[in-house]
């Protein structure tokens, strides 16, 4: 996940089997969750302490033993409390076959004609057994694990066909489905050009709102200020570069935006959490 952007549109996996298996700590420098989307399915499981999270702005909070399955396209983001967690990505076209006479459902669950529910509590023993076997699988990589997954995954969504764990209507209404592209848009300008001096007026103008509709309209889609989101962002994509470079600290600050050195180790500080362990010590 070190390359993981607002957008994320590399390769999964491999082109024959493009699934993606992370296990996230609190060490793991993308331990907290940025909003971000993807054209593929995610799946989570809470392996410890709870974990927030917001999809297309519905937020709850999953818990210890709980799944979350977010559908492709949605804009989610995630804040763990002394949390630990895995989440497999995986391209839902894999599981599309010739004159199969699963695809039809498939397809459905693609384009979003079946809306699947999106979090599994811990009662849910009938979904969690297929999904523990699912990451248990990926996180082994013993021979044969492609076909448990891909098996578990059938399994997976004819289950919660059968249980009936979905609802046709549309997730989100117009204006909703509105306020959510224009984030995506700011986000995306943010992800292309953070290493660049953006103000407000920038990111107002995505949107043709003022300044002032814009920063609560902002606010209230993620609970930070855009200021504040474009430094949180900012040292996330620092953080990277700590572990990945051996870049002295003021080459990586103006690297990613930041055009005084005092300014970005007070940021820096402000988000501490976020840093690499061996780096949170200097953060003090």
């Amino acid at each position: 996940m070190l390359n993981m952007n607002y957008h994320e549109n590399r390769q999964r996996g491999t082109a024959d089997f493009p699934v993606e298996f992370h296990h996230i700590e609190s060490t793991h420098p993308h331990y907290t969750m940025s909003y971000h989307w993807h054209v593929e399915f995610e799946l989570i499981r809470i392996l410890e302490g709870t974990f927030h999270i917001s999809i297309d702005g519905r937020e709850f909070t999953a818990v210890k033993g709980s799944s979350i399955l977010i559908p492709a396209g949605c804009l989610h983001s995630g804040i763990p409390q002394d949390c630990m967690y895995e989440c497999i990505v995986y391209d839902m076209n894999m599981l599309l076959k010739e004159n199969d006479v699963s695809r039809k459902y498939i397809k459905q669950i693609i384009n979003h004609q079946l809306n699947l529910d999106t979090y599994f509590d811990p009662s849910y023993s009938n979904i969690h057994r297929i999904i523990w076997i699912l990451f248990d699988a990926l996180a082994s990589r013993k021979p044969g694990y492609q076909l448990l997954v891909q098996g578990s995954l059938y399994q997976l969504f004819g289950t919660i066909l059968s249980e009936g764990y979905y609802h046709t209507d549309p997730v989100q209404t117009p204006l909703d489905h509105r306020r959510m592209k224009q984030l995506k848009q700011v986000l995306e300008y943010i992800e292309e050009g953070y290493a660049s001096p953006i103000n407000l007026e920038d990111l107002s103008r995505i949107t043709g709102m003022s300044r002032k509709y814009f920063c609560r309209f902002f606010r209230e889609m993620t609970h930070r200020t855009p200021i504040d989101y474009l430094n949180y962002y900012r040292i996330e994509r620092a953080c990277v570069r700590l572990i990945i470079t051996d870049l002295p600290i003021t080459e990586i600050a103006f690297s990613c935006g930041f055009n005084d050195l005092s300014y970005f180790i007070k940021t820096f500080r402000k988000y501490k959490q976020m840093a690499p362990k061996q780096y949170r010590k200097w953060a003090c």
